[in-house]
């Protein structure tokens, strides 16, 4: 490897998958982390074989009311969600172990795929996994 050129780090694999697709038998990565509050409505328990259930690192009671997952509030939730996950580094801790450990599945049970607290939360710890890395 050239001198001042830095190894090659393969970034973290984090899989987001809704509860309802998994028990259509949809495919899962590494370890599986349910990160919604509440148990997703209609699933049975066996059907997601969970590693953890991940309540912390979900948005607030408070702030998952207040967007109602109403898709013309989704820039000052996602940045209302990051400033909780940043005022509150625990609610992270757990996940990020598992990522650490190797691949996971963040599972939600949002309908609307491209509005859900999954997404942010799984760019949220790409964003801590990269920084830890590049200044180990």
């Amino acid at each position: 490897m050239p001198p001042n050129s830095a190894p090659h780090i393969q970034p973290p694999k984090i899989q987001l998958c809704r509860a309802h697709d998994i028990r259509a038998g949809a495919s899962t990565l590494g370890a599986r982390l349910l990160v919604d509050r509440l148990w997703p409505r209609g699933i049975a328990k066996s059907d997601l074989k969970l590693d953890a259930w991940l309540k912390s690192a979900t948005p607030s009671p408070h702030l998952r009311e207040w967007f109602c997952h109403d898709p013309a509030k989704w820039a000052e939730f996602t940045n209302r969600y990051r400033a909780e996950l940043t005022a509150t580094p625990a609610a992270l801790a757990e996940a990020l172990e598992w990522c650490r450990k190797g691949p996971v599945t963040l599972i939600y049970a949002a309908r609307d795929t491209d509005h859900s607290h999954a997404l942010i939360l799984r760019d949220v710890l790409l964003e801590t996994l990269t920084h830890e890395t590049h200044h180990a």
